[in-house]
């Protein structure tokens, strides 16, 4: 017996899902130098507060997906009035060099459409913010793990001692949880840096849309102390909001009573309700009313709750990962397979019991591989013992002083000149079959973490 062949339900449904993923990868428009191609998909403007548009954009040097951010001005005027001042917010935002800060990429000038735009490529943070992780969490956790507590607070701190300690200081000005987020292997990354200088150097009036940011909603005035926005404030608000993630971080949500606006009384409620005394005195310290009688960030990762003196096995790492330029590739893997895993690598030796001996096999590489990744993604940064300024900026993805047009040139583009710094080379001769002639291949890492790959054939 043979059964009816039925018509398939979804088969519709699938057409059309194709159809809209067709949709959303279609490319709208690509950057002047070809790099960066932005999508028709929109992003969530949690992402990219102080922009008027954020689209996905697909970066096709690295494979990654990143964000298309324009700011829209009426008059083109305006834009012309606030050009040098623009430029120069923007060049300083390209050197902040963070593992904890969401990453600012690009940024063009496009005076050639209607209306004239400012466009600048940032990190796009696919996983979500800290306000939404810390929802998912409370349903099944009434606190949040220490460790995992002292380890956020420690990179937040970290980025923010970055931040006020640059030339000129950078003070976020909109710290809340919204505005932090989360990755899967427990990095937290500062977003939104850039949206107080866009605020102090161009007019809400002259923008298309308004630069709405975080304090404008109710449900976030909790997190700004009494002195925003007026001149006296400086980086003591971050170091306020801090304390407010802070403690919404321990107690994963600060009750608003059925309010929308988290009053005082709720704040101190939540702040009270932790039972470590140090991490109470830790998170009081910060919202104290005067602003002068806040600690600095770099203060706050000397304090007892936070501050310990770091493993070995973690200053090793650092070690290892800040000059693994000049390692050869691969040379831990190379390394371990020459050791024999019975091998004894430590003893200690009691006078009155027998010794313990420590063995190779003892020690997981697949555990160490997974801590030099997580050392070097930034989630256990050692900013105790780092110094009060930050390194020297790398140099920028590329130059943007110039202003350029919407669509690329037919004609070929003056050539940038290259300063980065090589810190890893590789190179390769290969002979044809006949031995007529050699094809050359250079691989070069530069300083900014991109890859460079060049080649030639050459003549006997």
């Amino acid at each position: 017996m043979t059964m009816p062949v039925l018509p398939d339900r979804n088969s519709g449904s699938e057409g059309n899902e194709e159809e809209s993923e067709d949709d959303e990868s279609e490319i709208l428009e690509e950057s002047p130098c070809g790099r960066w191609q932005k999508r028709k998909d929109k992003v969530s403007q949690g992402n990219v507060l102080g922009s008027e548009s954020a689209f996905l954009a697909m970066d096709t040097e690295e494979g990654v997906e990143v964000v298309w951010n324009e700011m829209l001005f009426y008059d083109r005027k305006v834009l012309k009035a606030l050009e040098d001042n623009i430029k120069y917010m923007f060049d300083n935002l390209i050197h902040v060099e963070h593992p904890n800060i969401v990453k600012f990429h690009k940024y063009w000038l496009d005076t050639k459409g209607n209306p004239v735009r400012v466009v600048f490529i940032t990190e796009y943070m696919s996983s979500g913010s800290l306000k939404q992780f810390l929802k998912k969490n409370k349903k099944n956790h009434k606190t949040m793990n220490v460790k995992a507590w002292k380890r956020w607070c420690t990179q937040l701190l970290s980025a923010l001692s970055y931040l006020h300690s640059c030339d000129p200081p950078i003070i976020h000005g909109n710290l809340t949880c919204d505005t932090i987020f989360i990755q899967h292997n427990g990095l937290l990354k500062i977003g939104s840096v850039w949206h107080r200088l866009f605020v102090n150097v161009v007019p809400e009036e002259s923008v298309q849309g308004k630069i709405r940011h975080q304090r404008d909603e109710k449900r976030n005035l909790h997190f700004f102390p009494h002195e925003y926005g007026l001149e006296e404030d400086d980086y003591a608000i971050d170091i306020y909001s801090f304390g407010i993630c802070a403690l919404e971080m321990a107690v994963l949500e600060i009750q608003a009573n059925g309010d929308s606006v988290v009053s005082k009384e709720a704040v101190t409620n939540a702040g009270q309700s932790l039972e470590d005394p140090l991490m109470r005195e830790f998170t009081q310290s910060c919202v104290r009313f005067e602003a002068s009688e806040r600690p600095t960030a770099h203060d706050l990762l000397f304090h007892r709750v936070l501050f310990e003196v770091h493993s070995l096995k973690l200053l090793a790492a650092h070690c290892f990962i800040n000059h693994q330029y000049i390692l050869p590739e691969n040379c831990v893997e190379e390394k371990t397979k020459l050791i024999d895993p019975n091998a004894v690598m430590a003893e200690i030796s009691h006078e009155d019991r027998p010794g313990v001996q420590l063995k190779y096999s003892h020690v997981s590489s697949l555990e160490f591989d997974k801590f030099l990744e997580d050392v070097k993604n930034g989630i256990y940064p050692l900013m105790n013992f780092a110094s009060a300024k930050p390194h020297p900026m790398p140099r920028s993805l590329s130059m943007s002083q110039e202003q350029v047009e919407t669509a690329k040139s037919p004609t070929p583009e003056p050539q940038e000149p290259e300063s980065r710094k090589v810190v890893q080379m590789h190179c390769n001769l290969e002979y044809n079959e006949e031995e007529t002639k050699s094809h050359l291949s250079l691989l070069l890492k530069m300083d900014d973490k991109l890859h460079r790959q060049l080649s030639c054939d050459i003549l006997p």
